[in-house]
């Protein structure tokens, strides 16, 4: 992978997560947010929380205590894992297959191979049936080399996660590892670019968006309509 290639797939990360990311957070989980239905209150914890968090317990700061772990949990990681599909290919721009049942082919920069790559979000984004499905298309590969006479071997199959790390594989993993390949994180994309810390660059790319985004009055504007709602209902 030339250097031309290398910064687009930055770019294309920065601007997925400013479109994708970014805007869905502000526009969509924040709204959401805001509306007491939204949430499933606990009547026996919520002043607790609001105690807990900020000393005292008017709406406000029930609203805070709900309102916060919200958009700042689970509702940005659930944002992120719908979307990863989106991200993959929009990552990967130019470099997809057209062989069936495989995202990417690309010339492994640590051994010089050609790899089949099926591409995979985080270390547990599959399931038990996936498996299967997975080990089944890289036997169609080998199958097609066999027929076509070409050179391609067990380790030329792989598996690429896009981050994690191998001490966090799940055992769905684990189990096409004993046939294939799996390349996780700093290793995949080390052997995708040639750059042994371009995993920690494109982290630290998605992070300078990061710091383009102040939303903070957004959240204090979220918190004030389900404060309103929380002082109408339980007034």
């Amino acid at each position: 992978m030339n250097k031309t290639q290398r910064d687009q797939i930055i770019e294309n990360a920065k601007n997925f997560f400013r479109t994708e990311i970014v805007q869905n957070h502000i526009d969509g989980a924040c709204s959401r947010a805001s509306k007491l239905s939204e949430y499933n209150v606990n009547p026996f914890l919520f002043k607790y929380l609001a105690n807990f968090l900020t000393g005292n317990d008017d709406a406000e700061s029930i609203a805070r205590a709900l309102v916060l772990p919200r958009i700042l949990g689970s509702s940005i990681n659930t944002s992120f894992g719908m979307k990863i599909q989106n991200l993959i290919s929009t990552l990967f721009q130019g470099l997809g297959s057209t062989t069936l049942g495989i995202d990417i082919e690309f010339i492994d920069e640590i051994d010089g191979r050609k790899k089949y790559c099926q591409l995979k979000a985080g270390p547990n984004t599959i399931n038990h049936d996936d498996v299967k499905t997975i080990v089944d298309h890289f036997k169609g590969v080998r199958n097609l080399a066999k027929t076509n006479n070409l050179n391609i071997g067990i380790n030329d199959m792989i598996v690429g996660i896009v981050y994690g790390e191998e001490a966090e594989l799940s055992s769905h993993y684990k189990r096409i590892g004993e046939q294939f390949p799996i390349h996780i994180g700093q290793d995949f994309w080390h052997r995708l670019t040639g750059e042994k810390d371009f995993y920690f660059e494109l982290i630290d790319a998605i992070g300078e968006v990061a710091l383009e985004v102040d939303a903070s009055h957004v959240v204090e504007q979220t918190i004030k309509a389900l404060a309103k709602e929380i002082e109408a209902k339980y007034k």
